[in-house]
Protein backbone atom coordinates (compact mmCIF):
# COMPACT_ATOMS: atom_id res chain seq x y z
CA UNK A 1 0.00 0.00 0.00
CA UNK A 2 1.10 3.62 -0.74
CA UNK A 3 2.30 5.51 2.75
CA UNK A 4 0.14 8.72 2.03
CA UNK A 5 2.29 10.81 4.84
CA UNK A 6 5.74 12.88 3.73
CA UNK A 7 8.74 12.70 5.79
CA UNK A 8 8.55 15.65 7.94
CA UNK A 9 11.52 18.16 6.92
CA UNK A 10 13.77 17.55 9.83
CA UNK A 11 14.06 13.80 9.52
CA UNK A 12 17.48 13.85 7.74
CA UNK A 13 18.81 16.58 10.26
CA UNK A 14 17.69 14.59 13.18
CA UNK A 15 19.93 11.31 12.74
CA UNK A 16 22.55 13.34 10.37
CA UNK A 17 25.36 11.54 12.43
CA UNK A 18 23.46 8.00 11.66
CA UNK A 19 23.03 9.38 8.11
CA UNK A 20 26.74 9.69 7.74
CA UNK A 21 27.91 6.21 9.72
CA UNK A 22 25.07 4.40 7.77
CA UNK A 23 24.95 5.74 3.69
CA UNK A 24 27.49 4.17 1.98
CA UNK A 25 30.42 6.23 -0.12
CA UNK A 26 29.90 6.61 -3.58
CA UNK A 27 32.31 4.37 -5.86
CA UNK A 28 35.63 6.26 -7.64
CA UNK A 29 34.92 4.53 -10.86
CA UNK A 30 31.43 5.84 -11.48
CA UNK A 31 32.10 9.25 -10.89
CA UNK A 32 35.42 8.87 -12.84
CA UNK A 33 33.26 7.82 -15.86
CA UNK A 34 30.86 10.70 -15.33
CA UNK A 35 33.02 13.61 -15.02
CA UNK A 36 35.22 12.02 -18.36
CA UNK A 37 31.38 11.84 -19.97
CA UNK A 38 30.87 15.68 -19.12
CA UNK A 39 34.32 16.77 -20.46
CA UNK A 40 34.83 18.31 -16.84
CA UNK A 41 38.66 19.93 -16.25
CA UNK A 42 40.52 20.09 -13.23
CA UNK A 43 39.53 23.95 -13.76
CA UNK A 44 35.77 23.43 -13.08
CA UNK A 45 33.39 25.16 -10.62
CA UNK A 46 30.91 22.35 -9.67
CA UNK A 47 27.92 22.59 -7.27
CA UNK A 48 26.54 19.43 -5.34
CA UNK A 49 22.94 20.20 -4.65
CA UNK A 50 21.24 18.43 -1.63
CA UNK A 51 24.63 17.63 -0.48
CA UNK A 52 23.83 16.32 2.99
CA UNK A 53 26.71 14.89 5.11
CA UNK A 54 28.93 15.94 2.00
CA UNK A 55 28.80 11.92 0.71
CA UNK A 56 29.77 12.93 -2.84
CA UNK A 57 30.98 16.29 -2.21
CA UNK A 58 34.19 14.79 -0.48
CA UNK A 59 34.55 13.19 -3.98
CA UNK A 60 34.18 16.73 -6.22
CA UNK A 61 36.97 18.58 -3.66
CA UNK A 62 39.93 16.73 -4.65
CA UNK A 63 38.72 16.45 -8.76
CA UNK A 64 37.72 20.08 -9.12
CA UNK A 65 39.08 23.98 -8.54
CA UNK A 66 35.66 25.00 -6.82
CA UNK A 67 33.03 22.78 -5.08
CA UNK A 68 30.04 24.77 -3.69
CA UNK A 69 27.86 22.44 -1.24
CA UNK A 70 24.19 23.68 -0.81
CA UNK A 71 22.34 21.71 2.11
CA UNK A 72 19.50 23.19 3.85
CA UNK A 73 19.76 21.01 7.00
CA UNK A 74 21.41 23.12 9.22
CA UNK A 75 22.56 19.65 11.33
CA UNK A 76 23.55 18.01 8.02
CA UNK A 77 25.61 20.99 6.89
CA UNK A 78 27.14 20.95 10.22
CA UNK A 79 28.63 17.38 9.61
CA UNK A 80 29.80 18.44 5.97
CA UNK A 81 31.75 21.21 6.95
CA UNK A 82 33.06 18.77 9.55
CA UNK A 83 34.15 16.19 6.84
CA UNK A 84 34.50 18.27 4.05
CA UNK A 85 36.14 21.25 5.52
CA UNK A 86 37.63 22.62 1.79
CA UNK A 87 34.13 22.39 -0.25
CA UNK A 88 32.44 26.04 0.59
CA UNK A 89 29.30 25.14 2.57
CA UNK A 90 26.28 27.12 2.21
CA UNK A 91 22.69 26.95 3.58
CA UNK A 92 19.65 27.11 0.40
CA UNK A 93 17.55 25.07 -1.18
CA UNK A 94 17.12 23.21 -4.65
CA UNK A 95 14.36 26.05 -5.15
CA UNK A 96 16.54 29.13 -4.50
CA UNK A 97 20.15 28.23 -5.02
CA UNK A 98 22.80 30.89 -3.46
CA UNK A 99 24.53 31.58 -6.87
CA UNK A 100 24.65 33.68 -9.19
CA UNK A 101 23.89 33.34 -13.06
CA UNK A 102 26.20 31.42 -14.95
CA UNK A 103 28.32 30.38 -11.64
CA UNK A 104 29.35 26.93 -12.12
CA UNK A 105 30.14 24.15 -14.87
CA UNK A 106 28.20 21.39 -13.51
CA UNK A 107 25.45 20.60 -10.89
CA UNK A 108 25.70 17.43 -9.09
CA UNK A 109 23.22 15.45 -7.01
CA UNK A 110 23.55 12.47 -5.22
CA UNK A 111 20.60 11.01 -3.64
CA UNK A 112 18.90 13.60 -3.32
CA UNK A 113 17.17 15.20 -6.22
CA UNK A 114 13.45 12.88 -5.72
CA UNK A 115 12.95 15.04 -3.17
CA UNK A 116 12.96 18.17 -5.51
CA UNK A 117 12.28 17.40 -9.11
CA UNK A 118 10.35 20.29 -9.84
CA UNK A 119 9.86 22.59 -12.66
CA UNK A 120 10.92 25.32 -10.61
CA UNK A 121 14.55 23.35 -9.40
CA UNK A 122 15.09 22.66 -12.86
CA UNK A 123 14.70 26.64 -14.07
CA UNK A 124 16.88 27.52 -11.04
CA UNK A 125 20.04 24.51 -11.92
CA UNK A 126 19.15 26.58 -16.01
CA UNK A 127 19.79 29.80 -14.12
CA UNK A 128 23.51 28.65 -11.88
CA UNK A 129 24.81 26.81 -14.96
CA UNK A 130 26.68 28.37 -17.53
CA UNK A 131 26.50 27.01 -21.48
CA UNK A 132 26.58 23.87 -21.74
CA UNK A 133 26.44 22.64 -18.41
CA UNK A 134 25.39 19.28 -17.16
CA UNK A 135 23.33 18.05 -14.43
CA UNK A 136 24.32 14.66 -12.95
CA UNK A 137 21.94 13.01 -10.52
CA UNK A 138 23.31 9.87 -8.36
CA UNK A 139 21.78 7.02 -6.80
CA UNK A 140 21.98 3.95 -4.82
CA UNK A 141 19.64 1.54 -6.08
CA UNK A 142 19.66 -1.63 -3.74
CA UNK A 143 18.89 -4.88 -5.82
CA UNK A 144 18.87 -7.46 -2.77
CA UNK A 145 19.77 -6.79 0.53
CA UNK A 146 20.09 -9.45 2.33
CA UNK A 147 19.47 -8.52 6.00
CA UNK A 148 20.67 -10.44 8.99
CA UNK A 149 17.34 -8.91 11.12
CA UNK A 150 14.67 -11.26 11.48
CA UNK A 151 11.01 -10.81 11.05
CA UNK A 152 10.46 -8.84 14.32
CA UNK A 153 13.09 -6.26 13.68
CA UNK A 154 11.68 -5.78 10.07
CA UNK A 155 7.79 -5.16 11.82
CA UNK A 156 9.05 -2.55 14.12
CA UNK A 157 10.63 -1.14 10.65
CA UNK A 158 7.61 -1.04 8.41
CA UNK A 159 5.67 0.79 11.70
CA UNK A 160 8.47 3.11 11.96
CA UNK A 161 8.07 3.86 8.17
CA UNK A 162 4.29 4.35 8.60
CA UNK A 163 4.62 6.89 11.71
CA UNK A 164 7.77 8.97 10.27
CA UNK A 165 6.74 9.11 6.18
CA UNK A 166 7.79 7.42 3.02
CA UNK A 167 11.16 6.33 2.07
CA UNK A 168 12.88 8.36 -0.98
CA UNK A 169 13.17 5.09 -2.85
CA UNK A 170 9.65 4.87 -4.16
CA UNK A 171 10.01 8.34 -5.65
CA UNK A 172 12.74 7.09 -7.77
CA UNK A 173 11.82 4.32 -8.60
CA UNK A 174 8.61 5.51 -10.37
CA UNK A 175 10.78 7.94 -12.82
CA UNK A 176 8.38 11.15 -11.97
CA UNK A 177 11.61 12.88 -11.30
CA UNK A 178 12.22 12.97 -15.24
CA UNK A 179 9.34 14.82 -16.37
CA UNK A 180 10.20 18.27 -15.27
CA UNK A 181 13.91 17.87 -16.79
CA UNK A 182 11.74 16.46 -19.48
CA UNK A 183 10.09 19.54 -20.29
CA UNK A 184 13.17 22.04 -19.68
CA UNK A 185 16.15 23.17 -22.38
CA UNK A 186 18.49 19.74 -21.13
CA UNK A 187 18.86 17.22 -23.34
CA UNK A 188 18.43 13.69 -23.61
CA UNK A 189 19.25 12.11 -20.15
CA UNK A 190 22.22 9.75 -20.62
CA UNK A 191 22.21 6.67 -17.96
CA UNK A 192 24.76 4.75 -16.62
CA UNK A 193 25.07 2.31 -13.72
CA UNK A 194 27.61 0.34 -11.76
CA UNK A 195 26.84 -3.13 -10.27
CA UNK A 196 28.62 -3.57 -7.23
CA UNK A 197 28.25 -5.45 -3.51
CA UNK A 198 28.21 -3.36 -0.33
CA UNK A 199 29.29 -5.48 2.63
CA UNK A 200 28.24 -3.85 6.08
CA UNK A 201 29.25 -5.19 9.85
CA UNK A 202 27.17 -5.56 12.43
CA UNK A 203 27.50 -2.32 14.17
CA UNK A 204 26.48 -0.47 10.66
CA UNK A 205 23.25 -2.36 10.76
CA UNK A 206 22.22 -1.18 14.05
Amino acid sequence: PALSREAPPDAFGRTAREYELGRPEWPEELLERVVADLGLGADAEVLDLGAGTGKLTRLLVPRFARVVAVEPDDAMRAVLEEVVPDAEALAGSAESIPLADGEVDAVFSGEAFHWFATPETVAELERVLRPGGAFAIFWNIFVSQESPLDDRVEAVLDEAFERGGAPGLPRVLSGEWREPLAQSRFGELDEDELVREVVRDREAWI
